[in-house]
């Protein structure tokens, strides 16, 4: 994992631009650092007193825990596409990716498959196979 360079090199850079007068350009390539470091710490010193290094990484709670992820679980008992679920996610003012709803369905064991019977490529076992085109009944 990265680590932020010592506050004591912000430190020394910062108090040579300010000292000497040097642009933030030219501190950088004395103290061997890239430019755009440079310049950030010499800008964070002038807006907060401080070149101390922000926070690195976190905890980012998911967005379909707590009362989200129940309405889904209960929403998941009919018949559901993951597309149709972000829609009405959104209309719920829940702004989700598919992948974030495919994510917590898959991780709770949840999908919908469609009935056998429902499939248009082959007949029901009990019945025998539509025609191609059927009579119009009532012809004139």
């Amino acid at each position: 994992m990265v680590r932020p360079i010592s506050t004591d090199l912000r430190e020394r850079l910062v108090l040579v631009v300010e000292r000497e007068g040097i642009s933030a350009r030219a501190a950088a390539v004395r103290f061997g650092v890239s430019v755009s470091s440079a310049i950030k710490w010499v800008r964070r010193h002038r807006e907060t007193g401080s070149v101390a290094p922000g926070k690195i990484g976190g905890y980012k709670p998911n967005i379909l825990s707590g009362p989200h992820g129940d309405w889904l679980v209960e929403r998941t008992q009919t018949d559901f596409t993951l597309r149709g679920l972000v829609a009405e996610l959104a209309e719920r003012g829940v702004k989700v990716d598919y992948v974030q709803v495919w994510r917590f369905l898959h991780a709770r064991g949840l999908s919908f498959k469609k009935k056998r019977s429902a499939r248009r490529t082959a007949p029901a076992k009990d019945r025998k196979a539509a025609c191609a085109v059927e009579e119009v009944s009532g012809a004139a």
